[in-house]
């Protein structure tokens, strides 16, 4: 009997991974945000080279290529503009958030687009940034295009990397109130995002909150309507634990609405005998459960990634 590479452990955390990455892609709005620099009419702007800390050989290797100015140097203005457009041009520099602190220039918040710089901060953050684009342009005998999305690529892969150590086992969950939080901004359904990315509030009037136990749950004028609890780990050792404490979480879902709906999502690669039985014997508790690689494999086939 062949055994199907989706049950082994190393296929089910490299999934897993990728499709974490993937996510953060999506969840960074790094490709809405580089759309909208390159609509920006760059021609209308004071491009003050020096005061922005950008040198004439690196900006003529650009303008020599036919390549937009817009798109590789950072302007005040299209920071304070743009929502976001500071993570687009700290990628390009590929310095992290974390370095950018330490040089006095927090721009983290600047990123998730809860707020945008100041013109004071945006004019050091932009000359900062661009005395690194071009350093980095000016050691290139000649600049190819695609060099700029590798390098925002490179920047974006390193953050996702230490989001994903940081994780600690949380990887599941955050893959899932991921996959969540993208399915209903695609559909429409949000009409505001509260309390850091912690809380939605749909259009129908439904509450959207991301916490632990549950890890989603769905309100409606006060009243719980579903709850959502993932359960991480590929071992099979500890399933009956992880299945217990779930179990106990949705049940107080259920204490507080008997008519709630309560969804267990966990791996399939540590689904025991034992565990299915379980499963099976509280579905007053479990009104619907999933496994990760079901659901990321319906997110692919949706996205038309299957086989890709």
């Amino acid at each position: 009997m062949i055994e199907h590479p989706e049950d082994r452990p190393w296929f089910v955390d490299q999934l897993t991974k990728s499709a974490f990455f993937h996510q953060k892609l999506h969840e960074w709005k790094m490709l809405p945000i580089a759309e909208a620099i390159e609509a920006i009419r760059g021609e209308d702007l004071s491009w003050e080279k020096q005061e922005l800390g950008i040198t004439e050989s690196a900006w003529n290797k650009v303008i020599h290529r036919g390549i937009k100015p817009v798109t590789v140097f950072a302007h005040p203005q299209v920071l304070i503009q743009i929502r976001g457009a500071t993570s687009y041009y700290r990628m390009l520099s590929m310095v992290s958030q974390k370095s950018m602190g330490r040089v006095g220039l927090p721009v983290t918040s600047y990123e998730t687009g809860s707020c945008v710089p100041e013109e004071p901060a945006a004019k050091q953050i932009a000359c900062h940034l661009n005395l690194i684009i071009s350093r980095l342009i000016d050691t290139d005998v000649q600049i190819n295009p695609r060099e700029f999305d590798l390098w925002r690529g490179m920047a974006a892969g390193t953050q996702a990397q230490g989001s994903w150590q940081n994780a600690k086992g949380q990887h599941a969950e955050l893959l899932i109130k991921g996959l969540i939080k993208r399915r209903l901004f695609d559909a429409g359904w949000v009409s505001r995002e509260t309390e850091e990315d912690q809380r939605l509030e749909l259009s129908d009037g439904r509450i959207v909150s991301f916490g632990s136990e549950p890890d989603v749950d769905f309100y409606k004028r006060q009243n719980i309507q579903a709850a959502v609890e993932v359960k991480g780990g590929i071992d099979s050792a500890g399933v009956l634990e992880r299945l217990g404490a779930a179990m106990k979480s949705l049940s107080r879902t259920r204490e507080k609405n008997p008519t709630a709906v309560t969804i267990l999502v966990f791996f399939k690669a540590s689904l025991t005998e034992k565990a299915k039985q379980d499963l099976e014997l509280n579905r007053k508790i479990i009104t619907h459960w999933f496994t990760v690689e079901e659901l990321l494999n319906y997110e692919f086939d949706r996205q038309g990634l299957s086989g890709a």
